[in-house]
């Protein structure tokens, strides 16, 4: 009785996962607060840890990220990048990838891409590249910087107390890991990627196109630079100032203030560093709070922090009343073969359409499982997988910004554009991350 009672309500946290997938936006949250509620009230669980050190360092970070969007640092980022871009268009496969990884790092966003792809496209147009290569590469790319990144939420994740805190495992180790198995997971995707499909004078679609009249034959113009606020360039150093005390408060912890012969956790000091720094970039960059708030960054964040409340929530209530039933069935073949963890992982980022929902869902599972957090760090780029279905808004952006039709969704939906550099990614980061903690350890 008491397993057909835990698959029941298996079902029940499958199916609001689902249908907050399926509505988008904080319909995740709303959905997986109502699985919370038929946990407790109608089966009678006791309430999970709800995640507040991972909301609240969402909120101070994407604050941050806000005002300097609203100061105009967003757009001066972008012009540095394009300028860049368009000086080595017939690399564009391989240094945009680079670009838009480094920019998901520095903000902890992927969305930070969005500007940045019809620029890329349109340079892998005029140069005859077809633009599917370098886009399917720097959108992956753009997810891929978040796994590491000192300011994401899924970073945040791995740090907050409750987690991986209590061990060994700092933010030294994450981005000793993280960044390099992240650069040559890009470079190896890049280069078999450059390799992908026809070329462009010869793709069906993009013939296609230019028959109807619907593209110019010469490719896209520059256009004009955007205005850029003249105090954006001073925005920008103030966000990365926030970004660098992250990484020197997190390396060098006696740079903390200590309290009971404690250094202040990470999670507060995160929350303090970029909340100050938000009101440094609005200072010196002369911007808006009300245009901040009102920007997509602060929406986008909003969502992933509703969206963590209600899902992480609702996973970590079914795992604490099925704990003891849950190890025991699954416990010895996660323990013996740790690496197979990756695969609840990558279907979780699927439906939880979240880095940091997945790790704050499945890690307590994993860490109770007795994997080392030193394996589940190697694993950190494994709930990048929402790449596998083509519905996350920079996969749906980029497939927009792509006006020659080369970047694109099958017939079946899951041989879309971004499958191949998604996979590759994930796989050689994972594995040069195994690499590297097998030679330092």
């Amino acid at each position: 009785m008491e397993d057909v009672m835990i698959l029941v309500q298996l079902i029940v946290v499958l199916t609001m996962i689902f249908i907050g997938a399926k509505v988008g936006g904080i319909g995740l949250g709303i959905y997986g607060m109502a699985g919370v509620f038929v946990l407790v009230f109608v089966f009678g669980l006791e309430p999970g840890a709800i995640p507040i050190d991972v909301m609240l360092i969402i909120v101070s970070v994407i604050t941050a990220s806000a005002s300097l969007q609203a100061a105009g640092g967003m757009d001066y980022m972008v012009n540095v990048a394009a300028r860049f871009l368009k000086r080595h268009p017939n690399r564009i496969t391989f240094y945009a990838p680079f670009v838009t990884w480094l920019f998901s790092h520095w903000t902890g966003t992927a969305h930070t891409c969005y500007a940045l792809l019809p620029i890329i496209s349109e340079i892998a147009r005029k140069d005859k590249v077809r633009p599917e290569r370098p886009l399917s590469v720097a959108t992956v790319s753009a997810s891929l910087g978040c796994t590491g990144s000192p300011v994401s939420a899924a970073t945040a994740a791995i740090l907050s107390g409750d987690l991986l805190g209590k061990t060994e495992i700092g933010m030294d180790d994450i981005l000793m890991i993280t960044v390099p198995a992240s650069l040559v997971a890009i470079f190896v995707a890049a280069l078999v990627q450059n390799y992908v499909g026809k070329p462009l004078e010869k793709d069906p679609e993009y013939q296609r196109r230019l028959k109807e009249g619907l593209l110019d034959a010469e490719g896209g113009t520059e256009g004009s630079e955007p205005e850029i606020n003249p105090r954006a360039k001073w925005a920008v150093l103030a966000f990365l100032l926030g970004v660098v005390l992250v990484v020197v408060f997190g390396l060098f912890p006696d740079l903390r203030p200590t309290f009971n012969g404690e250094p202040l956790n990470m999670s507060a000091t995160i929350e303090m560093v970029m909340m100050s720094i938000s009101a440094l970039i609005l200072f010196v960059g002369k911007a808006s709070v009300a245009d901040a708030a009102k920007g997509n960054v602060f929406a986008s964040g909003m969502n992933a922090m509703v969206a963590i409340f209600g899902v992480a929530w609702m996973g970590s209530t079914f795992f604490k009343g099925h704990h003891e039933a849950i190890l025991g069935s699954v416990e010895g073949v996660f323990t013996n073969y740790p690496l197979l963890f990756a695969i609840p992982l990558f279907v979780f980022s699927i439906m939880l359409f979240s880095q940091a929902a997945t790790v704050r869902t499945l890690y307590p599972v994993g860490v109770a499982m007795g994997i080392s957090p030193a394996m589940l760090l190697v694993l950190f780029p494994v709930v990048n997988g929402y790449f596998f279905l083509p519905n996350y808004p920079t996969e749906v952006a980029a497939i927009g910004f792509d006006r020659t039709g080369t970047t694109r969704i099958g017939r079946f939906v899951i041989n879309h554009s971004f499958q191949l550099a998604g996979f590759i990614t994930t796989i050689v980061a994972v594995g040069v991350g195994w690499v590297m903690v097998a030679v330092l350890s």
